[in-house]
C-alpha cells in the first residue's frame, strides 16, 4: 500500500468517494511492543465483541478463503474437470463408481447432521450436471440423490421439529425437484438394479459389482420408505409394506458395511476422488463465518443408515396408536434413545396426528378418570362443556407430543413455554368441571382438573430431569433439585394418580348421582360389587420408587456437603437463593402445584441435618433400600435403577458407620441419566 503524501491532512481534504490508505504496520508494531503474550488492549470503540467478530486476513483459522483454498489442487468446475479428463462420464471402473456412491452417501449423512448442502452433497461435481453422465448407473444414482433430497426436505418441513443446529434447508440455487416423479424414479432405480442383478448372478462378476447392486437397491428402498412416511394422511395398515422394505434394507446395508473398503478413496491414506471438490460452492455461501464441515467417514455413514433403519421399524409400529397416553409413552421412550432427525420427524408424522385427535383425547381422559360428562347419556349442555374443554386441550396435547421430536436441549426450553399453556389449561379444566356438574345436577368433581394437573406435573418432572441429561447442574446444586422432586413433584404426582383412581372407582360403583334429566330424577344406588384393582397402581408404585430415590439423593448430598466432600462455591460468591429461584423460575406461574419457596427448602434442609451427617447418611440409605424394593417388582425394565439404589445403599451404610473417603466422590450416570451411582471404592475409605 502506498503511504499518504500528507499524513497530517484531515479526511475532509480528500475528494468524496476516493479511498485513502495508510500503512500502519510500523505504528501497530510500535504500539503493541509493551504487551505480553496473551494480553489484550481494550478501547471504547474496539472491545471484546469487535475483536471476536473481526476477521484476521490470511489466517487459515479465521479467513474462510484461506481455509478452503489450501492444498495443491485448484478449484475446478464440472466442465473444466471433464475437459482435463478428471471426470469420466462413461465406462467407469467398478471401484470408481463405488467410491462415488459411498462418498456421496457420506456427504448426505453429513447434511442430515446439520451442515449445508453447498458444503456436503453438492461438493460432488457429478450432481452439478446429473444428466451429463453416460454411464446409466451413475446417471440414475445422481437423479435419485436429487429426488431423495427433495423427499427428505419435504418430510422434515412437514414434521417441523428441526432447529438451525439440526438441519439447514437452504438450497443455494440448486433445483432439488427434477422433472421425474417419485414412481418413475423408483422404476429407473429398479431397472438399473435388475441390470446389475443379472451381472451379479454371473459367478464371474466382480465383488465391486455386487456392492454397487446393494447400494442401488438400498437407495430405491430408502426412497420408497421415506415417500410413504412423509404422507400426512396415512391409511390404516399402510406401513406394512414399509416393514418388509426395511427388513430388506437391513440385509443390503450389511453387504454395504462389509464392502465399504472396496471403493476408491475409502482408505485413510488414499486421496479423495477428483469429483469431490470441497470449495466448488464457496461463492454461494453467505458472508458470515462458515461452519466447519467435516465429512463423515464412509463406514460411519453406513452405520448411521443402519441405526436409522432400525428406528424407522419402530416408527412403522407406531401407526396402531389410538390413545394419547400411549403416544406420550412411545414418543418419550423414542426420544430417550437420541434418534436422528429423519426418524424422529417420521414418528411425528405417523403418530402425532393420530394421538391428538379429539377422539383420542376423549378416550384418554375417560380411561384416566372417567368423567361422567363424556358418557353418551348426558345432557346437551354437559356434552358442550366437555367438548369445549377437549378443543382447548388439543393444542397443549399437540405441543407435548411435538416437543419430543426436537433435540434434547431444545425440549427443555420448550417445556418451560409449555408449562404456561398448562397453567391456562388448568383454569379451563376447573371451569369445565363446574359447568359439567351444574349441567348434570351432581356434586362437582375434579375430573378434567385432575387430568390437566397430572400432565402439568409430568412436564415439570421432565424439565428438572432434563437438566441432568444436559449437565446443567453443578454438584452443589443437585441436592435442592432432588429435594424439589422429592417433596413437590413426585408427591403431587402420587396424590394425583390416587385421586384419579378414586374417581374411577366412583364411576364404576355408580356412587355419583345420575343426571337430573333422567326419568323421575332418580339416583342410582351404589353397586356393592367388590372393589376393582387400581388402574394407575403400577405407575404409582414406580413414582413412589422415584420419590424415594430423590429423597435419598437429597439427604446423601446434604450430608456430603456438610462433610465438605463436595466442591462448593466460595462464601463470597455463594448466592444459593439466587440459584434456587433461577432453577425453578419456570414454575412460578403455575397455580397448582404452587411453587416452593426458598425458605421452605432451607427449613427442610435444616430439619433433615439437625441430627448430624451420620444420621443423614442412615436416612438416605433407608430411602435407597425402599426404592430398591419397589423397583425390584418392576422386572427387567427397572433393573438398572434397582442396581443403582442397591449400590448407593451399601455406600451410605459405610458412610453412616463412620467411614470417610480419602478423595471426593464422583457420580456415574451410566445406568441412568437422572439418578447416578455415587462412586467410591473400598480402598478409598478410612474409618475415623
Amino acid at each position: 500500500m502506498d503511504p499518504l503524501e500528507e499524513t497530517h491532512s484531515t479526511t475532509s481534504e480528500y475528494p468524496v468517494g476516493q479511498n485513502q490508505w495508510m500503512e500502519i504496520t510500523d505504528l501497530f508494531t510500535e504500539s503493541v511492543k509493551d504487551l505480553q503474550l496473551g494480553e489484550l488492549l481494550h478501547d471504547d470503540l474496539f472491545g471484546l465483541f469487535e475483536a471476536m467478530s473481526a476477521i484476521e486476513m490470511m489466517d487459515p483459522k479465521m479467513d474462510a478463503g484461506m481455509l478452503c483454498n489450501r492444498g495443491a489442487r485448484k478449484i475446478t468446475s464440472f466442465e473444466q474437470a471433464v475437459t482435463d479428463g478428471l471426470l469420466p462420464l462413461n465406462d467407469l471402473e467398478a471401484i470408481t463408481l463405488l467410491g462415488i456412491v459411498d462418498g456421496t452417501l457420506a456427504r448426505l449423512v453429513s447434511w442430515l447432521e446439520g451442515h449445508s448442502l453447498a458444503q456436503t452433497v453438492f461438493t460432488c461435481l457429478y450432481l452439478h450436471r446429473p444428466y451429463a453422465p453416460q454411464d446409466r448407473a451413475l446417471k440414475v444414482f445422481c437423479l435419485a440423490v436429487y429426488k431423495l433430497l427433495d423427499v427428505i426436505k419435504d418430510l422434515l418441513h412437514k414434521a417441523e421439529v428441526y432447529e438451525e443446529e439440526d438441519f439447514q434447508p437452504m438450497q443455494y440455487g440448486f433445483h432439488l425437484n427434477p422433472d421425474i416423479s417419485e414412481q418413475r424414479m423408483i422404476g429407473m432405480l429398479r431397472e438399473v438394479e435388475e441390470e446389475l442383478h443379472r451381472k451379479v448372478r454371473n459367478k464371474q462378476a466382480e465383488r465391486e459389482t455386487q456392492a454397487i447392486f446393494a447400494r442401488i437397491k438400498f437407495i430405491r428402498i430408502f426412497l420408497q420408505v421415506l415417500n410413504t412416511l412423509r404422507k400426512e394422511d396415512q391409511q390404516p395398515n399402510s406401513l406394512n409394506d414399509c416393514q418388509r422394505l426395511l427388513h430388506s434394507a437391513g440385509e443390503v446395508l450389511q453387504i454395504m458395511k462389509d464392502t465399504v473398503e472396496l471403493g476408491q478413496g475409502a482408505k485413510d491414506d488414499e486421496e479423495e476422488l477428483a469429483c469431490f471438490e470441497p470449495s466448488i460452492n464457496q461463492r454461494l455461501l453467505p458472508p458470515t463465518f462458515p461452519r466447519y464441515t467435516k465429512i463423515k467417514k464412509r463406514s460411519d455413514s453406513i452405520a448411521h443408515f443402519i441405526e436409522m433403519t432400525d428406528r424407522l421399524k419402530v416408527v412403522c409400529k407406531a401407526q396402531g396408536i389410538t390413545s394419547f397416553h400411549q403416544a406420550i409413552e412411545l414418543f418419550a421412550d423414542f426420544s430417550q434413545s437420541s434418534p436422528c432427525l429423519v426418524s424422529r420427524s417420521a414418528l411425528q408424522l405417523v403418530g402425532r396426528n393420530v394421538g391428538t385427535t379429539k377422539e383420542a383425547l376423549k378416550e384418554a381422559i375417560k380411561n384416566f378418570c372417567a368423567p361422567q360428562a363424556l358418557s353418551s347419556r348426558v345432557s346437551t349442555s354437559a356434552k358442550l362443556a366437555a367438548e369445549n374443554f377437549l378443543a382447548k386441550a388439543a393444542r397443549p396435547a399437540f405441543s407435548l407430543l411435538q416437543l419430543s421430536g426436537h433435540n434434547r436441549a431444545r425440549q427443555r426450553d420448550k417445556l418451560a413455554m409449555l408449562l404456561e399453556e398448562f397453567s391456562i389449561l388448568q383454569e379451563d379444566a376447573e371451569r369445565a368441571d363446574a359447568a359439567c356438574a351444574l349441567a348434570l345436577g351432581v356434586p362437582a368433581r375434579p375430573h378434567f382438573a385432575t387430568w390437566a394437573l397430572y400432565h402439568t406435573l409430568r412436564a415439570q418432572a421432565l424439565y428438572l430431569l432434563a437438566g441432568f441429561e444436559l449437565e446443567l447442574y453443578a454438584e452443589h446444586e443437585c441436592y435442592y433439585i432432588y429435594w424439589y422432586l422429592y417433596e413437590c413433584i413426585y408427591g403431587w404426582l402420587i396424590s394425583t394418580l390416587s385421586r384419579a383412581d378414586s374417581l374411577l372407582q366412583e364411576a364404576w360403583n355408580g356412587s355419583v348421582g345420575t343426571p337430573s334429566g333422567n326419568k323421575g330424577g332418580r339416583r342410582q344406588k351404589p353397586n356393592k360389587a367388590t372393589k376393582r384393582p387400581r388402574p394407575h397402581g403400577r405407575d404409582a408404585v414406580r413414582l413412589q420408587a422415584y420419590q424415594q430415590l430423590a429423597g435419598g439423593y437429597f439427604k446423601a448430598l446434604l450430608g456430603l456437603l456438610r462433610e465438605e466432600l463436595l466442591q462448593a462455591p466460595l462464601p463470597g460468591f455463594d448466592r444459593e437463593r439466587v440459584r434456587f429461584e433461577h432453577r425453578f423460575s419456570a414454575f412460578t406461574r403455575l397455580s397448582a402445584p404452587p411453587s416452593a419457596a426458598y425458605r421452605d427448602f432451607r427449613a427442610a434442609a435444616q430439619a433433615a441435618g439437625s441430627q448430624g451427617s451420620e444420621q443423614l447418611f442412615l436416612c438416605a440409605g433407608r430411602h435407597f433400600a425402599q426404592a430398591g424394593q419397589l423397583l425390584a417388582a418392576g422386572g427387567s425394565v427397572d433393573a438398572p435403577l434397582a442396581r443403582t439404589a442397591k449400590t448407593n445403599f451399601v455406600l451410605l451404610r459405610l458412610l453412616a458407620a463412620g467411614h470417610r473417603p480419602k478423595i471426593k466422590p464422583t457420580f456415574c450416570f451410566n445406568e441412568s441419566r437422572h439418578f447416578p451411582v455415587i462412586c467410591l471404592t473400598e480402598g478409598q475409605l478410612t474409618h475415623e
